[in-house]
């Protein structure tokens, strides 16, 4: 059996069977914003990696030597962004769930510890900010054991959560499974509810995450200029979800970035949103965890079957 052969895959999800699903407080819709930490955990050849990050404001990867001007794009995150971000948040009574990169946050601890007393929760996303395609499964196991080494002891508690840059492997659910401790990932991107899986062990929770409602649009390319672009197209999806979720209650995912949405040209795009959806009834504003522990005990969403299973190979 070929690689691609060994994925299961879905293509019909809930259709024929509408779950029944009870957010607290009878809610139409649970809203999870993820703030993506990863500046320092990119990489860096002045960090001792193999090479530069290649991609921020512009594309420009410097080859075979020190970047000082990709490194600095990225410490305005730390620097400007996480308090300007955490604060509008705070302000709207919003917890995150911080998508943190281990290797980020032991260069800055204080802010992890900051956002763990503001209530926010701390989840795992990867050791350094990398893809894991490619990567053997015994190198994998050691950087998922690495990150929640790290987290735990920075963050005071550890992570249930998991979510690999961009593109993950066939091995990764197995592995955080067999590591144990974790409830969910969020290595999925196909539907707007969660879904148990059960690899291994106990039921594993998959929360999809969204790269278009996502402030990574602003990155060359994405279709995100404004602030208010990035408002106009969240809350364009806040609607429909939301209208949706008066007869079947749907999960909406919002990923950040302090050195992108953190920016003072951007920040009143996040500003809206949030006074958009606060201005709404049945509205419950959630951290991954959270999400994924209601949907665990929920009775009636049993494990997944795999449909429609990609043969091809055999």
């Amino acid at each position: 059996m070929t690689e691609a052969a060994a994925v299961a895959r879905n293509f019909l999800g809930y259709r024929g069977r509408r779950p029944e699903v009870c957010w607290p407080g009878n809610a139409r819709i649970a809203v999870s914003f993820v703030l993506n930490f990863e500046e320092g955990a990119e990489l860096s050849v002045a960090d001792g990696d193999e090479r530069n990050e290649a991609v921020y404001e512009v594309r420009d990867e410097v080859i075979g030597a020190a970047d000082p001007c990709m490194m600095s794009h990225f410490e305005y995150g730390p620097r400007a962004g996480f308090d300007r971000v955490l604060d509008l948040l705070e302000a709207h009574d919003v917890r995150a769930t911080v998508n943190t990169c281990a290797r980020a946050a032991e260069r800055v601890p204080d802010l992890i510890s900051d956002a763990v007393s503001r209530g926010h929760e701390i989840s795992c996303h990867g050791y350094r900010w990398e893809s894991h395609a490619g990567m053997a499964p015994n190198e994998e196991a050691r950087v998922i054991a690495r990150t929640v080494d790290a987290l735990t002891r920075i963050a005071g508690r550890a992570p249930v959560g998991w979510h690999t840059r961009s593109a993950s492997t066939v091995n990764t659910r197995r592995l955080l499974c067999e590591h144990g401790g974790f409830l969910y990932d969020s290595d999925a991107y196909n539907d707007d509810l969660p879904y148990v899986l059960q690899p291994v062990g106990t039921p594993h929770v998959v929360l999809p995450y969204s790269f278009d409602t996502n402030d990574m649009r602003f990155v060359p390319g994405g279709g995100f200029v404004f602030g208010d672009d990035f408002a106009r197209y969240c809350i364009n999806a806040f609607d429909w979800l939301y209208r949706e979720g008066e007869t079947s209650p749907k999960m909406m995912s919002i990923g950040l970035h302090q050195r992108i949405i953190g920016r003072p040209g951007r920040i009143a795009g996040l500003e809206r949103l949030l006074n958009h959806m606060a201005g709404r009834g049945g509205v419950w504003f959630a951290t991954r965890a959270e999400i994924a522990h209601t949907w665990r005990a929920m009775s009636n969403l049993p494990p997944w079957k795999a449909q429609n299973r990609q043969t091809a190979g055999d």
